[in-house]
């Protein structure tokens, strides 16, 4: 499991709304969205990326969309998916 980092608990903490969904979800949940958060590659992105948990918790999403999951997890096997996108980012 990641550790939530500062950014995020800040912009969550500033927004009632996203924090009572962010209560809500699972902690496998808040794993991915941190996971999705902390894996860009700019410090651009990654402010993106926080707008849009707080975002899209407050429009009652639960896990991001369209992200292939956690690939730092070690309970389980790559899923097909993640290897595909492991295989296009190390070209």
């Amino acid at each position: 499991m990641h550790a939530m980092p500062a950014d995020l608990r800040k912009a969550l903490a500033a927004d009632r709304a996203a924090s009572a969904m962010w209560r809500d979800i699972t902690p496998l949940a808040k794993n991915e969205w941190i996971c999705w958060t902390i894996s860009v590659k700019t410090p651009e992105t990654r402010k993106e990326h926080v707008a849009r948990v707080v975002s899209e918790l407050k429009d009652g999403m639960r896990r991001p969309c369209c992200w292939p999951g956690c690939m730092h997890r070690t309970d389980k096997p790559l899923s097909p998916s993640q290897k595909f996108v492991l295989s296009r980012s190390n070209r």
